[in-house]
């Protein structure tokens, strides 16, 4: 069986479980051969020889007629028997093969993401971005989801999906080898953030949870670590006369030795999120010993089970109040720790990769 991957997402901050699929899949299958998809500026080279590369010169999302219709020949040019997209809406609307693809989460249906773009342009966008989402999953054999909010949730809004809903687990990524290193701003105590400033990620109550916690808590700082874009580099000028903009660290994108450090350092985790399709960092955290305060929203309590501390994200107060409880307790940052390493050691990147590949062996002859 000749299968596509589409690829192109896999440097992207979503990318993780595509990187891991291609990762632990080369060992798992000999037998079929597979052409990955990858931007222009991918350079990622497969170990087995069963696998090769392709650059593919068109654009992840894209609304334009004449992307869409080229970027489907391209496919029926190379002639597969199944093609595995690892982001719903990335389907070009002409291309009728047989196909599965990767859902992650909806949250770009609830939350406004316009960033530069004029209001009603953004409008239009999530127009034809609904369109493609709704193509992709009618099209789709199988639909793969990593939890099973995701899998109700999708199932909610596309009711024709039912049967072809596949939840995937991911996992967390297990701490680096050898020493971490200590980053130029190093708190000595400092609560932790990590990953984007976008609006369902909901920094801006986490900040004013933390103002709270400033009051009893004179020498606590919080690291927002992440990549700088226009949300946290829009979010860090609203904070210009902030009370305590100088205990509010903008650390930007650290590399994997001092994410390292700042995980093991931490008084504490905070996921303040209001949508997940999984939460990745969380479980990171956990994995590195780093107690985590979360939010109770969507699948993050099914996802890290007893291992977290819980709030209400639209509750400011709620939010400082578990904080607080949980700086005050050594006790029950104890427990928290060895829960989350429990918790974090229950996934496997493997496993995911075995369920996806065995979904491609039933689609053969289906």
């Amino acid at each position: 069986m000749h299968i596509v991957i589409d690829a192109r997402i896999r440097q992207a901050s979503t990318g993780r479980p595509v990187d891991r699929l291609l990762e632990y899949l080369q060992p798992l299958d000999t037998k079929n051969n597979y052409t990955v998809l990858l931007e222009k500026d991918d350079h990622w080279k497969p170990a087995a020889k069963n696998f090769k590369t392709l650059a593919c010169p068109y654009p992840i999302f894209s609304f334009n007629p004449l992307n869409q219709l080229t970027l489907s020949l391209f496919l029926y040019r190379l002639r597969p028997d199944l093609v595995h997209f690892t982001l719903t809406g990335q389907q070009p609307i002409f291309y009728f093969g047989k196909q599965t693809t990767f859902t992650h989460d909806l949250t770009m249906l609830r939350f406004v993401r316009a960033g530069r773009l004029p209001s009603w342009l953004h409008v239009v966008r999530m127009w034809g971005y609904r369109f493609l989402l709704w193509q992709s999953h009618r099209k789709a054999r199988r639909i793969f989801v990593p939890t099973e909010y995701v899998r109700d949730d999708v199932y909610k809004n596309y009711l024709f999906t039912r049967r072809r809903i596949v939840v995937t687990l991911e996992a967390a990524e297990p701490p680096i080898a050898g020493p971490s290193k200590q980053p130029e701003v190093t708190p000595e105590r400092f609560l932790l953030y990590v990953g984007s400033a976008f609006p369902h990620k909901n920094i801006e109550r986490l900040i004013e949870a933390f103002g709270v916690l400033k009051v009893k808590n004179t020498g606590l700082k919080l690291v927002l670590a992440g990549k700088r874009e226009y949300h946290s580099k829009q979010l860090e000028k609203s904070l210009k006369n902030h009370p305590y903009k100088e205990d509010i660290v903008f650390a930007g994108f650290v590399d994997e030795a001092e994410l390292k450090w700042y995980y093991t350092h931490a008084a504490a985790y905070v996921f303040p999120s209001l949508s997940e399709g999984f939460g990745l960092p969380g479980l990171e955290a956990m994995a590195h010993g780093c107690p985590v305060a979360s939010s109770n929203a969507t699948c993050l309590p099914e996802v890290q089970k007893d291992a977290a501390e819980y709030f209400n994200p639209e509750d400011v107060n709620d939010i400082a109040t578990v904080i607080q409880k949980l700086l005050n307790s050594p006790k029950r940052r104890q427990e928290l720790i060895a829960r989350g390493k429990k918790v974090a050691g229950s996934y496997s990147w493997k496993r995911m990769a075995e369920q996806t590949l065995a979904i491609f062996r039933e689609l053969e002859f289906g």
